[in-house]
């Protein structure tokens, strides 16, 4: 794996929208593939997934051993500092993989950014914040960094924008009530946010793969 290649799965006929989909800490571009295999579009929909990988880092929290991050984690909770400058140059990673997809011919209302727990997080800060309207946004098993900064940044164009949040009720890594108090944060902020929780721990569930072909097939057709 080379630092921040990316790994694209083309539909059988040209691209008319695209998914960004972020993994998580530790994990690689090849981790939701499994996922997106057991999606079932109807033919109509052509959409190109975009797994992009994170540049290799030291995670203070797990004793600064080297592996792939979006951004480094002190700790969790609400108490410890954030790598803003890591969180924003995430950001940046994202927009400019949208704005591949522009110069490919997919608007940005045809782009939905997914993303799985600090992948996650990186997907919700960037969304909220990007100047263009996009197809909808993901967050799966994840929190909202940077929560200082939303009101100031958030851009109006998303209050349009749906935004699924996904979460294990069982989950030990990134408590529920974290991705409660980032829905709530986005709802007091009149994003369009919906809840729904799982019988899960930190990971993924068929029940889950089912709602997550739902919501970009609703969104993208």
């Amino acid at each position: 794996m080379q630092e921040n290649s990316t790994l694209i799965l083309e539909p059988v006929h040209p691209a008319n929208a695209s998914v960004i989909w972020l993994h998580g800490l530790g994990a690689d571009a090849h981790d939701f593939i499994p996922v997106v295999e057991q999606l079932n579009f109807p033919d109509e929909l052509k959409v190109r997934f975009i797994f992009p990988n994170a540049p290799m880092r030291p995670i203070t929290l797990n004793a600064g051993a080297v592996m792939p991050g979006w951004f480094d984690i002190i700790g969790i909770g609400p108490e410890y500092r954030e790598d803003e400058e890591g969180i924003r140059s995430s950001q940046l990673m994202i927009e400019a993989l949208i704005e591949k997809e522009n110069q490919q011919g997919i608007e940005s209302n045809r782009i939905i950014l997914a993303g799985f727990s600090q992948g996650g997080a990186v997907v919700l800060q960037s969304g909220i914040r990007y100047p263009g309207p996009l197809a909808g946004i993901l967050a799966l098993s994840t929190y909202l960094p940077l929560r200082h900064s939303v009101e100031s940044e958030i851009q109006v164009v998303q209050q349009n924008t749906p935004i699924l949040f996904m979460h294990g009720t069982q989950d030990q890594v990134v408590p529920v009530e974290f991705a409660k108090h980032a829905y709530n944060q986005l709802k007091t902020n009149k994003l369009n946010v919906a809840w729904q929780e799982y019988a899960m721990q930190h990971s993924v569930c068929t029940e889950q793969i089912r709602d997550i072909n739902s919501f970009i097939v609703d969104n993208l057709s």
